[in-house]
């Protein structure tokens, strides 16, 4: 069985990344995308990453991201914040002092799935990380760990699976409609798409 490239190649990265790469502070910081070499030099894909043209990387702070890294749909990685302390108006402090700003670091094999924040406050997100869908992320998680929720905290960790387990997770038995259905799944007239 083939599958579908699940890395972009050089030129497809370079185009998203046109898209994706925002300086929304960028008078007050200009920041820029690192990405190193390891992330394209895997034979045959191009690159090994995947980046959504739908994701956002705010650059007003930099921002490294290692190789074999997922970001996926509407997930925006934000390096500014503004300074909510205080009673003066919020816009009026901005005109005065600007945004707050950092950088971040993003290691190897970090999956950040669709709909996630990655707030101002997380300055690392190690090797191996996941970041569930939907999840909105203020600290940093450790090398390794599943993250999800609002706010997100750690529910996991990757681990090791031997071959064994790898078939026994291909193998197993998915949810199917037309069992599920039974006699409707025959006799209803759905529309398809």
């Amino acid at each position: 069985m083939e599958f579908e490239a699940a890395t972009q190649t050089g030129d497809e990265l370079r185009a998203v990344m046109k898209k994706v790469v925002r300086r929304p502070h960028g008078d007050i910081h200009h920041g820029r995308l690192y990405i190193p070499p390891e992330a394209f030099t895997s034979a045959g894909t191009g690159t090994n990453l995947r980046i959504s043209p739908f994701s956002l990387l705010d650059c007003t702070g930099s921002i490294h991201l290692g190789p074999w890294c997922m970001i996926g749909a509407r997930s925006r990685i934000y390096t500014h914040d503004h300074i909510h302390d205080g009673l003066e108006p919020l816009l009026a402090r901005q005109e005065q002092f600007g945004v707050l700003w950092q950088d971040k670091y993003i290691g190897r094999d970090v999956w950040i799935h669709e709909n996630v924040l990655v707030l101002y406050q997380v300055t690392e997100i190690p090797d191996g990380a996941v970041i569930g869908a939907g999840a909105v992320l203020t600290r940093n998680p450790g090398p390794y760990e599943i993250w999800a929720g609002v706010p997100a905290r750690k529910i996991g960790e990757r681990r090791d699976l031997t071959p064994d387990e790898i078939r026994q997770l291909i193998d197993r038995k998915s949810f199917s409609l037309r069992e599920y259905l039974k006699d409707t799944w025959a006799s209803t007239d759905y529309t398809i798409f």
